[in-house]
């Protein structure tokens, strides 16, 4: 089993009407102005949970769906290729101070779902504002990224493919986000901004769907009966990426000060989680070599290592118990047989043979999608 963390998909952001703001020169300008407010009022509605539209009438706009994560998805997908068209003819007049007033008229705000004083805000969350048009399309391409990984964890274990598929999409939009949007707004460095508006975090949100990604992969590759020691490389592969994206997080201490520590634990329990399944299968591995006291050596640091990092929340600290658990039957095994059997000493520290990595792995790229229809504004 994996652990699961669903947090970074609850973002919230205050409402933007479009045709209030922009001034447009023609009726297929407004008309399109009006769409895109319309398109994103939905958006709204869902992650603020204020709609008042029933379930049944829901599922029937969205052409039957029955997931409200997948009904997300379809809303970001019909919103974005309208807001890149504005984006595109907003860049064409972007120094005009009229555009720039617009621009700071609309109040983009949103808030953060992984700053620990917007979860514990007892007045609600606290919304960020940056006056420009690619921090609206950043957060809503965070979001649309956060729901596909939130989509690849809902379809665990029926589909283990289209999961593995989804994570690496997901890794791909966060790794656009890191690349391509959110550096265009450093620039404005005085204004505050949530974490996920940073290209770290989103290089650290990437580096994590990789490593859901890889794990589903394993998944698929232990029912296929995979050798022992492939899977402890590729578990450790899992073990390295969580490691990239620790180094990320505290190489930036002031940029994530005010990160939550539920999300911290989530990538040391991963993190550890994986590195003790890496041990388990290396003992197996060297077991099956007859190296039975080198398993034992090597099953007893995985005990001590992942005792250590038992993690608070209950449901990552049932799973990891589960493994811990599953490791002592084997270390106890191995132990009876080495005393009656084999008799060999038991290597421990650096005795041990080292763990390596194999990272699979890789993000499935990004094509932004525009919807091209010409705009006009009186300016």
């Amino acid at each position: 089993m994996m652990l699961h963390y669903l947090q970074p998909a609850k973002l919230q952001s205050k409402k933007i009407v479009f045709e209030d703001v922009f001034s447009a020169r023609d009726p297929a300008t407004l008309e399109h102005l009006k769409e895109l407010s319309s398109r994103r009022r939905v958006i709204e509605e869902s992650i603020n949970q204020s709609s008042f539209i029933t379930e049944a009438i829901a599922r029937e706009m969205s052409g039957g769906l029955t997931s409200h994560c997948l009904r997300d998805l379809q809303k970001l997908e019909q919103y974005l290729p309208l807001l890149e068209n504005l984006i595109f003819h907003v860049d064409l007049v972007c120094s005009n101070h009229r555009v720039v007033r617009w621009i700071s008229e609309l109040k983009i705000r949103w808030s953060s779902a992984l700053s620990s004083s917007s979860l514990f805000n007892l007045r609600g969350p606290k919304f960020f504002q940056i006056d420009n048009l690619r921090y609206e399309l950043g957060m809503t391409l965070y979001l649309y990224a956060a729901l596909l990984r939130e989509r690849a964890i809902e379809i665990l274990p029926a589909d283990l493919v289209q999961s593995a598929t989804l994570f690496r999409e997901a890794s791909g939009v966060f790794q656009h986000l890191a690349n391509e949007v959110f550096p265009s707004l450093q620039s404005a460095q005085s204004v505050e901004r949530p974490l996920e508006a940073t290209p770290s975090m989103c290089t650290v949100m990437s580096i994590i769907c990789l490593a859901e990604a890889q794990a589903v992969t394993i998944r698929k590759a232990e029912e296929k009966g995979t050798t022992v020691g492939l899977l402890a490389k590729l578990h450790y592969g899992i073990t390295e990426l969580l490691g990239e994206a620790t180094a990320i997080v505290y190489s930036n201490t002031k940029e994530y000060k005010d990160i939550s520590s539920s999300f911290l634990e989530f990538i040391s329990s991963c993190k550890a989680l994986h590195e003790l399944r890496s041990r388990k299968y290396l003992a197996e591995s060297v077991k099956i070599g007859e190296q039975v006291g080198v398993a034992v050596g090597v099953l007893r640091d995985a005990l001590i290592n992942g005792k250590r990092e038992l993690p608070g929340e209950e449901s990552w600290r049932s799973i990891f118990g589960k493994e811990i658990d599953a490791a002592a039957d084997m270390l106890r095994k191995f132990e009876n047989e080495n005393e009656f059997v084999w008799h060999e000493k038991i290597p421990s520290g650096d005795e041990l043979p080292r763990l390596q990595g194999n990272k699979i792995a890789n993000a499935l790229p990004y094509h932004p999608k525009r919807w091209e229809r010409e705009l006009n504004f009186k300016i």
